[in-house]
Order: structure tokens, then C-alpha cells, then sequence
């Protein structure tokens, strides 16, 4: 059975400096899907100057953030010590855990001639066990995103985040979770199975599609019932075809939200915001950072 449609929208404005940002988690109908409570995608823009500036510094706490780079070059710093330059179709993930402060720059790719950038960064939710532990963070460049060819070599799956049959990710899995980037050739298709109470979506970074036989636009964000059941997506373009499909199963802690900071209470996030301006998060320091090149 096919699963269900339960909305689709588009996302709102938040630019950053020369960035084009379309914000499409939260939206007005959803504020998360699984595990995953934001998705901001940096669409395709031709760089004309270098971004000097980043993100700045800032905090989080009780989530993990994951950006995912389609075209271009993000250089990370935190004050854990981390830090690392990932490029074209590479993912940063950090778990900011008790506590982080983290800057990200991006650029275009220093590797390639392409001026281009073309992101996405997630925050995944973390269970309550977790938001208590020390921080982590991968740097996955991106010949290491595993892969898998479609049949008749129509197109492929690249598994971000969770598994796909045999195919696995790198990065932590601290519930059932899934991020998945498709791509399809023109005519190709590909269906996906889903077992109940699993919450999924998709996201149409730059090109229509037909998924479960309707027809839907570039840009929109498109939920599905929960119901056990398959997603078809159709490439009917003339060229190929992208999709992120993503969630997991429902976070069923109580969930508070303010700024960088996603706990379990209100009185988490108060005591999150205190740790922050007592200095426990540390600091960056970016010229040790530098010297790591």
C-alpha cells in the first residue's frame, strides 16, 4: 500500500549574508519529522566573494547537527578542539551534547573550479540519556558517504544518515533515524518501504516530482502518514533528479525549544543558557585550529 500524502509546503526566507537560505523545518503544519526538528537548505548560488565571516560562533546543546554539503567547501571550528574542512558532497557532523560552541564557513570548493554552493544542515534531537554526555563530531569527506547503485544503474541512494539494506552509516544512530539523498535519472524511479508509526518526508531541493502518482513542485516539503507502507518517487524530467527522504520514529520525550538549545523542560533550557554565559561551553580558539592544517 501506497503511503499517503499528509501536506506539502514550501519554506520561508532566513539569508544570511550572500547565503540564499530557505528555512524548511519547522514549518507551519510540522515541527519535526522523527528525530529531525530543522532543515535549512542553502540553495544553488554562484559565489562571487569569499566568505570570511561563517556562522560566528555560537552555542547548542541537546542536539546533533548535521551539514551536508552538495557543492562546495565547510570549514568547522569548536571549542572542543575540533576542527576540519569537508568538501563537495562531504557532511559535518557534531554532537553538541552537554554543551558546544561551534563557527562554520562556507565557500566555494578549493578543490574543484566550481563557484558554487548548494547545502543542507539538519539538527537531529537527541534522546535525554544522550544531551547529558560529552560532545563528539565526525568530518565525513565525500568519497566516505556510503553509496549504493540503483539497478540498471538508473540512478543511486546515498545513506547520510541510518541504513539502507546492506549500506550504513557512519554517523551515531541514538534512535531509529534515516537520511537519505536519491538520485534518479530521467524516466527512473525508486519505491521505499516503511513499517508503522514510522513518521517520513521529503524534500524536493531543485526539481519537481511525481511521488505516489501526485505531482509535486521544486522546493516543496511533502510529510506522510504514519501507516506502514511504500513512497515512489518518479523522476518524469528531462535530466536528473534529486530527493532527500528523511525521519525515524517518533521522539516521544517532552520536547523544549529556545534559540541553539533543544531539552527535555524548561528549566534545561534556563540551565543551558546559564552554563553558556558561565563559560562552560569554552571557547574557540581558531589560530590553534589553523595550525592544524
Amino acid at each position: 500500500m501506497k503511503k499517503k500524502s499528509s501536506f506539502s509546503t514550501q519554506g520561508q526566507r532566513a539569508d544570511m549574508a550572500d547565503l540564499t537560505i530557505h528555512r524548511i523545518l519547522p514549518n507551519r503544519y510540522a515541527d519535526a519529522v522523527g528525530p529531525f526538528v530543522f532543515l535549512d537548505h542553502i540553495v544553488p548560488t554562484l559565489q562571487t566573494k569569499v566568505n570570511k565571516e561563517g556562522t560566528g560562533a555560537h552555542p547548542h546543546r541537546g542536539i546533533a547537527t548535521l551539514t551536508y554539503i552538495i557543492s562546495g567547501e565547510d570549514e568547522h571550528f569548536d571549542s572542543a578542539g575540533n576542527y576540519a574542512k569537508v568538501h563537495s558532497g562531504g557532511i559535518q557532523w557534531m554532537n553538541a551534547g552537554n554543551g558546544i560552541i561551534h563557527d562554520e564557513t562556507l565557500n566555494h570548493d578549493s578543490q574543484t573550479d566550481l563557484k558554487q554552493i548548494h547545502a543542507f544542515q539538519f539538527w537531529i534531537n537527541l534522546p535525554s540519556a544522550m544531551k547529558a554526555q560529552k560532545p563528539a563530531y565526525l568530518a565525513i569527506e565525500g568519497h566516505q558517504v556510503p553509496l549504493r547503485t540503483l539497478p540498471h544503474e538508473s540512478g543511486w541512494i546515498k545513506v547520510i544518515v541510518g541504513s539502507f539494506e546492506e549500506v550504513e552509516s557512519k554517523i551515531p544512530n541514538y534512535s531509529h533515524q534515516f537520511l537519505y539523498h536519491v538520485h534518479l535519472k530521467p524516466g527512473a524511479n525508486l519505491t521505499l518501504d516503511f513499517s508503522e508509526q514510522i513518521e517520513v518526508a521529503v524534500f524536493l531541493p531543485t526539481q519537481s516530482a511525481t511521488i505516489n502518482d501526485e505531482k509535486f513542485n521544486a522546493g516543496d516539503f511533502i510529510e506522510f502518514d504514519r501507516n506502514a507502507g511504500s513512497i515512489a518517487l518518479f523522476n518524469e524530467n528531462d535530466e536528473a533528479s534529486d530527493y532527500l527522504v528523511f525521519g525515524g520514529e517518533t521522539y516521544l520525550e517532552p520536547i523544549a525549544a529556545e534559540g541553539p538549545f533543544i531539552m527535555n523542560s524548561k528549566l534545561e533550557i534556563a540551565n543551558a543558557y546559564r552554563d553558556y554565559y558561565n563559560g562552560d561551553y569554552g571557547n574557540i580558539d581558531y589560530e590553534k585550529h589553523k595550525e592544524k592544517e
